[in-house]
């Protein structure tokens, strides 16, 4: 399993990790199999999107702050309730497959860790198996 350090810049982040992970499957050796990439924290996720125009990074960012707003109610006491709730919705992983020792990714696809509770120094756990 390899390891990638991420810090994030603000409160809301989604860092770009597409040339990484390419860079650690052309390393593996793989040729055809998939490539997990986790992250273990539980306000923080990966999300596989359009990384050609950085309006969409803006935009999702828009919606879950509609989804999950500052100021409801919330039980959790830390004050990071929404962070916890779009770490949901956006999920803790991915898996992408690798062929011919490459990831396998559309034309405008990338990788995105998206940060709910930052700014942080961060992980991203990647394993690629054939």
């Amino acid at each position: 399993m390899n390891s990638i350090e991420i810090k994030t810049r603000g409160r809301e982040d989604f860092v770009d990790l597409t040339a990484e992970i390419e860079r650690l499957v052309a390393a593996s050796g793989v040729k055809n199999g998939l490539c997990v990439v986790a992250v273990p924290h539980t306000t923080a996720g990966i999300a596989v999107n359009e990384n050609a125009d950085p309006d969409v990074r803006t935009d999702l960012a828009l919606v879950l702050r509609k989804i999950a707003p500052d100021g409801l109610p919330y039980a959790h006491s830390e004050g990071n309730s929404p962070a916890h709730v779009k770490a949901a919705l956006v999920g803790s992983s991915a898996t992408l497959l690798v062929e011919d020792g490459r990831l396998r990714l559309g034309t405008w696809q990338g990788i995105f860790f998206c940060e709910f509770d930052g700014p942080r120094t961060r992980q991203a756990w990647v394993q690629i198996v054939g």
